[in-house]
């Protein structure tokens, strides 16, 4: 199938550090790839795949934002979406809705799947104008808000199975990755961690957005006894911060749509212990690759008793739900149902166009 991947331009495929969307385009990409499809990645010109690429800027916008239109370096890659769009039997777009009068121009089917939350104000109102866009989702949580929308999926993300190295044997410390942001509460991880008695590991990035927040909020509480602070990791350095963990903190004060950290913990044999916010229940089996809390209080009892769980059974659980194999395999199944549908539709058009006007109107559906 020669399958069009679209990507957003703000980092490159994949990170060398943070990012989430652009390592699962990264990783669905070269899947595909390895299973004989031709690929065409549309994304930043430094990225590193297994497809062909097209640049959509020279770099990583990111890195020119303050100096560049970031907007205009996309519309500019959709528009080249939609110019080859005869060369491809599917566009798959990370784009958000960005992407979406671009699909209504394509001569191919397309797909978007949506990385984000969708519960703001806004948004209803958007997809509802763009009813006919196919959509997946990245967990049911994620289509709360907009239960209508033109959902075809719901597709997990999934890491490759030897990314992450498994360990049997916990170490001391809980650890927290991701971002210092507020809806990431790397304070009540810290104070977690305080209260259960452990040490803390954390690894994130700080964003020029957040970084009012780190100073004000969470830069002195680095100076506590208990919190080593490691910067932005690598996957090797993540391999070594969640293997050696014996859970991961994940006191999100969000509605995540998914969650990374979390299966990467998994892929470890690391527990987590979250607040069920988001698609966090539908990640995690509570008492079995981690605790679901809804307090500080609860999350400090679960740190103490998660040595009871199996770090087996997490890396299981991991390898049966969460591979980029069986990601693959659920976007292969929705590409052909996209690209059945159209040709479907073609049919159908064709046979009309040749009936006289009476019968066309007969054929018509009711």
């Amino acid at each position: 199938m020669r399958v069009a991947q679209v990507s957003p331009l703000y980092e490159r495929v994949p990170p060398l550090a943070y990012g989430g969307t652009e390592r699962v385009v990264g990783w669905l990409t070269d899947g595909l790839v390895e299973r004989g499809h031709d690929v065409t990645l549309f994304a930043s010109g430094d990225s590193s795949t297994a497809a062909r690429l097209v640049p959509g800027s020279a770099c990583a916008v990111r890195l020119i934002e303050n100096s560049a239109d970031a907007q205009a370096f996309h519309f500019a890659m959709l528009e080249e979406v939609v110019r080859r769009s005869a060369e491809f039997d599917i566009v798959h777009f990370h784009t958000d809705y960005l992407g979406f009068p671009f699909a209504r121009r394509l001569v191919c089917p397309s797909v978007t799947t949506l990385h984000w939350r969708m519960d703001v104000p806004g948004l209803a109102d958007l997809y509802r104008q763009f009813a006919d866009i196919p959509l997946v989702s990245i967990s049911n949580a994620q289509r709360a808000p907009v239960p209508w929308a033109n959902w075809r999926a719901t597709i997990g993300h999934g890491l490759p199975e030897r990314l992450y190295r498994f360990r049997a044997e916990a170490g001391g410390h809980v650890a927290f990755l991701g971002r210092i942001a507020p809806a990431k509460r790397p304070d009540l991880a810290i104070e977690i961690a305080a209260r259960a008695g452990v040490p803390i590991e954390i690894a994130a990035k700080i964003d020029n957005g957040d970084r009012d927040y780190y100073e004000e909020r969470i830069a002195r509480l680095f100076d506590m006894p208990h919190v080593r602070f490691r910067g932005e990791l690598d996957d090797a350095g993540k391999s070594d911060l969640l293997g050696g963990a014996r859970a991961l903190l994940f006191p999100i004060d969000w509605p995540e749509p998914f969650g990374l950290v979390m299966i990467e913990a998994l892929a470890c044999g690391t527990p987590v212990i979250a607040f069920g916010n988001g698609s966090v229940t539908e990640i995690i089996e509570d008492g079995v690759t981690g605790f679901i809390v809804d307090s500080v209080e609860e999350a400090v009892a679960a740190v103490k008793r998660v040595g009871m769980l199996s770090r087996v059974r997490c890396r299981e659980e991991f390898e049966r739900r969460f591979t980029v194999q069986r990601m693959v395999d659920a976007y292969l199944g929705v590409y052909e149902e996209l690209r059945n549908a159209r040709r479907a539709g073609e049919s159908r058009g064709t046979r009309e166009a040749d009936m006289p006007a009476p019968m066309q109107a007969a054929a018509a559906p009711k």
